[in-house]
């Protein structure tokens, strides 16, 4: 609990995960109800589009957001292990 208070733990990987459930179904259900109500070709075509590619479209965006806390992690673990080397002499 203590990590959570002084922002040493990050929640918001967390709620980026139920963020793209909750847009998995969205866009799920968005392109099931324009393919089943579409009355034009049109709207169906567009249906059938957002069933594949939204899905898609959300996943890359969820996962742009996690690089950069995955970059922090990774800078951090960084850190941690040049803590005690010698500076560098330019």
């Amino acid at each position: 609990m203590r990590d959570f208070f002084a922002f040493r733990r990050m929640i918001t990987p967390t709620i980026i995960e139920i963020v793209f459930w909750i847009g998995l179904a969205v866009t799920a259900f968005i392109g099931l109800a324009l393919l089943i109500a579409g009355g034009r070709a049109a709207e169906r075509l567009f249906g059938l589009f957002f069933v594949f590619f939204g899905p898609l479209a959300v996943r890359v965006f969820c996962e742009i957001l996690i690089v950069f806390f995955k970059m922090h992690e990774t800078l951090l673990a960084i850190e941690q292990n040049t803590a005690g080397a010698p500076p560098i002499a330019e």
